[in-house]
């Protein structure tokens, strides 16, 4: 997955560079000797989290002389063009009001399912499918696939490294609209994505629900809770956020095993939470 990835990309950018958050695989070792001529390779001995790891990119990316960053997962794969579209929609809504990011829209690899872009609203939020031409304003982007000016990374600030990760990128489109800069979905940029480890199919769940580990659901519950707190947070996100938590707390013990593991994980994150704790988790 990782070799189509940097295959997909590497065309559409000035420069990959692949940030190896501390894994320990030796195959994976051999891939980064084979691909560092075509791409750098910055090697973590231990993993500093998902938001540290992209401010990591933003530096050297600035250090290099370039003007944005594309952040990817490993596991997400562009599609043909989708940069040069970002690219050039970034450019055109740019003049007429400071453009913090552009983001694509993506289709679940697994299922097939579009995802939309959204505008937070209460107590639902719309979702725009948009169409061949159309660039979606919206509230929030997913980090991936998200081409980013570091220009705006300078006005905004960089990403919490104190939320390790999940809801990062949420975090950062907050911050990036409480300072009047706007984002935009790009339908005519494409990419394959995958959310969660695993989809359960539902009827009520457009695109299924999205099963995370254990370890996932006590960043997701932390996470959220601190941003409550923050003044960028819009209020109506809060609003419908909270019954959301509770829902998802209660329906992850219903549907997933192990239930002990998943009650131990979310408590405790919630528990963080209160606490005002940061950090990856069981650091002190």
């Amino acid at each position: 997955m990782l070799r189509r990835v940097v295959e997909s990309v590497q065309s559409q950018v000035g420069r990959v560079l692949i940030f190896d958050n501390g894994t320990q695989d030796p195959e994976l070792s051999s891939f980064f000797r084979e691909i560092e001529p075509r791409a750098t390779v910055i090697r973590s001995p231990a993993n500093i989290g998902l938001a540290a790891a992209m401010n990591r990119a933003a530096d050297y990316a600035r250090s290099s002389g370039y003007s944005h960053l594309l952040l990817l997962d490993q596991d997400s794969e562009p599609c043909d063009g989708m940069v040069a579209t970002l690219q050039a929609a970034w450019q055109e809504l740019n003049r007429d009001r400071p453009v913090a990011a552009v983001g694509p829209q993506f289709r679940d690899r697994r299922t097939g399912y579009v995802a939309p872009f959204v505008r937070i609203g209460f107590p639902f939020s719309t979702k725009l499918m948009g169409g061949p031409g159309q660039k979606v304003p919206c509230d929030f982007l997913i980090s991936s696939g998200t081409l980013l000016s570091l220009a705006a990374l300078d006005a905004v600030g960089p990403m919490d490294e104190a939320l390790f990760i999940d809801n990062v990128d949420l975090e950062w489109c907050f911050r990036a609209r409480y300072h009047g800069m706007a984002l935009y979905g790009i339908c005519d940029a494409e990419m394959l994505h995958s959310i969660g480890d695993a989809v359960r199919p539902s009827r009520f769940v457009g695109g299924g629900i999205k099963v995370h580990s254990p370890t996932r659901l006590y960043y997701i519950m932390r996470n959220r809770v601190l941003l409550y707190a923050r003044k960028e947070t819009p209020a109506v996100w809060i609003a419908q956020d909270v019954p959301r938590l509770v829902l998802k707390f209660f329906s992850t013990l219903l549907l997933l095993e192990p239930r002990r593991i998943y009650l131990k994980n979310m408590s405790m994150g919630l528990r963080d939470a209160l606490r005002g704790k940061t950090g990856p988790i069981g650091s002190p």
